[in-house]
């Protein structure tokens, strides 16, 4: 199954800036079949996805569209979600 990650964030955000680093330098390398994109609440695609997810607290973590956590991330639960999605 193909897999789509995408990181809602906030302009200054540390957890935010936490969850890039993460996605960039631990799991892009060893997941590169998966697409990850990164995404401002502060433009128009940000702001649609917000209110899609009602999303509160950034980062917001959406995998194949559907919200997987807000306000930070659970890496491991996150590499598990991955995986199941990878398998199917």
């Amino acid at each position: 199954m193909k897999v789509k990650v995408t990181e809602l964030s906030t302009p200054g955000c540390s957890h935010c800036a936490e969850a890039k680093k993460f996605l960039e330098e631990e799991f892009k390398p060893k997941y590169p079949q998966v697409s990850v994109e990164y995404i401002s609440v502060l433009d128009p695609a940000g702001q649609e996805l917000v209110q899609k997810h009602m999303i509160f607290a950034s980062p917001g973590i959406i995998i194949n569209d559907e919200l997987f956590s807000t306000g930070g991330m659970d890496k491991s639960g996150f590499l598990k979600k991955v995986d199941q999605l990878l398998a199917a």
